[in-house]
Parts: C-alpha cells; structure tokens; sequence
C-alpha cells in the first residue's frame, strides 16, 4: 500500500479577555506549526474570544469579525510564507447583518476559501449558543490542500453522525472539528463522562467513515467552565495517535497516513454495503 501522509498541526490554547493578546499569541503558535511542517493547521472554535455563550446578555461587538478581517489578514500571511493552510474559527459579522459561528478556511497561497458556518446550535445552561449564533446557511463544505480533500465541522456538529457521513460521500479525507467544550465547574453530570464521550463520538465518526478524525478544544478555566482541552487526532480506524494534555497550552503535530482510509474502507465494506433505501427516516424533522 502506498502512503500518503500528511502533517497536520493542532492548536490548543488559553482564551483570555485581551483580544489582541489573544491573536499575537495564536499567530506565534501558528507559525512555529508551521514551521515544524504542519501542513494543515486548525485552530480552536472561537480562538480569539473568550467563550463568550456561557452567559446571557453578553454585548458580543468587540468580538465580531468580518471576512475579510483582522483574523483572515493576520494569518495569510503565514499561510503564504510558509504555503500551509489554516482553519481559522471566528465570530462572524455577515453581510446579511446575521452573527455566525464560523470557519475560514486559508488555502496555501493565503487565500479566502469560502467559509463554512457552524449548522448544529446548541442551547443548555452554560452553552447558550442559540442568543448568539444564526443556524449556518451555506451547508457543508469540502477544501483543497494541494492533492488532499478535508472538512471542517464546529464543536456541537461532532454529536451528529449524518454530518461526518455526508462529508464523507462528498468526497472527505479527514474532518477537523475546532471545538470549545468544558465541565461545568460543580456539576456533576449523571449521566457519566462527558469527556470520554465526546471522544468516544468521534473515534465512532472516524470509524465508521474510514478517515481520520481531528479535535482541537481550548483549555484553561473560563468563569464557570473548566475547558478540558485533551486535543486529539485519529488514524483512519478511530486510533488516537497524537493527544494534548488538559492543562497545557500546546502545538500537537501528527503525520497522518490517508492511504489507509481506502485500504479500511475496502476491508470492512463499510460504504459498499450500505443500504440508503432503509435510511429515509434520517431526514424526517422531530416535531
């Protein structure tokens, strides 16, 4: 079998209020990445805002971005010097006047590909996303880093696996998924480890779609919640070859090998032998 591998960089970090310490921080992150010959790099939802839906009535325009911005300026330069693509969440201002919690993606020539917007909002005590984010209107979307084809999905897309699956058939070697997800500081969940389940999901996605799967979560404590960070990167069978720590600030960088996606694939039969005839209630809106 015949590699393909791809170096990926993954960015975990701590949001404070200063904004601008934020971004100088997060631009030196991102080119020692790349640097270290990081190819693709992927940056945490909303990396430069602290997590800002924790509260109501939070005033958001100090944290809104248009494309292009601030963000997209700062970081083609890096993607030009060093001919790397970056994934780049941000708060954004549309056009439209609608507030979107969305990914640019920059190719290697610094380039602004079209954005995707987060489709899947949630809403629950210390995640109230649906007073700040529009649901995304621009569907799923696939992007080119020379000879390979990723995906990009935002924090709550990873507990739908129709989003992995549509990605997938589209055409999809790997899926990033920039996240911000925490422990509610003296909740204790009855219903069991948050953490290992939102990895357990998705090592499923990458399973069953035969890819490699990578989550990038920020760290550190922010008000009530307590960001678990533990960034990670699967193999194309749900392996996790490269994790982060909780606590730490850190540059992950994996070597990717997307030739098993096929062999995997092929192997377990897990796209020839699917039945879609059986699947129409999966598009069927619970009332």
């Amino acid at each position: 079998m015949k590699k393909k591998i791809i170096k990926i960089g993954l960015i975990q970090s701590k949001v404070g209020d200063n904004l601008e310490l934020n971004l100088k921080k997060t631009l030196k992150m991102v080119e020692n990445a790349a640097e270290k010959g990081a190819e693709i790099i992927c940056l945490q939802e909303l990396y430069k805002t602290p997590y800002f839906p924790s509260k109501k009535e939070v005033k958001v325009d100090k944290f809104l971005e248009t494309i292009p911005g601030e963000s997209t300026i700062a970081f083609s330069v890096i993607s030009k010097k060093y001919g790397c693509s970056i994934i780049l969440p941000i708060y954004e201002k549309a056009k439209n006047g609608k507030l979107y919690n969305t990914v640019v993606v920059l190719n290697e020539n610094g380039e602004i590909q079209p954005s995707y917007r987060k489709i899947h909002i949630p809403h629950d005590p210390s995640f109230y996303e649906k007073d700040y984010f529009a649901e995304g209107n621009n569907g799923y979307r696939l992007y080119k880093h020379k000879d390979t084809t990723f995906a990009v999905l935002i924090c709550f897309d990873q507990w739908f696996p129709e989003a992995a699956r549509s990605l997938k058939l589209s055409g999809a070697e790997m899926i990033f998924y920039p996240t911000a997800i925490a422990n509610i500081i003296g909740n204790k969940p009855i219903d069991g480890d948050w953490h290992d389940a939102w990895e357990t999901v998705m090592r499923g996605h990458s399973i069953a779609n035969s890819l490699p799967v990578i989550a990038v979560n920020r760290t550190g404590i922010e008000g009530n919640l307590d960001f678990w960070g533990q960034s990670f990167a699967t193999d194309a069978f749900g392996k996790v070859i490269k994790r982060a720590s909780k606590n730490k600030e850190e540059i992950v960088i994996a070597s990717l090998d997307l030739a098993m996606n096929d062999y995997i694939s092929e192997d377990w039969g897990f796209l020839r032998n699917r039945r879609p005839d059986t699947y129409k209630k999966i598009t069927n809106k619970i009332k």
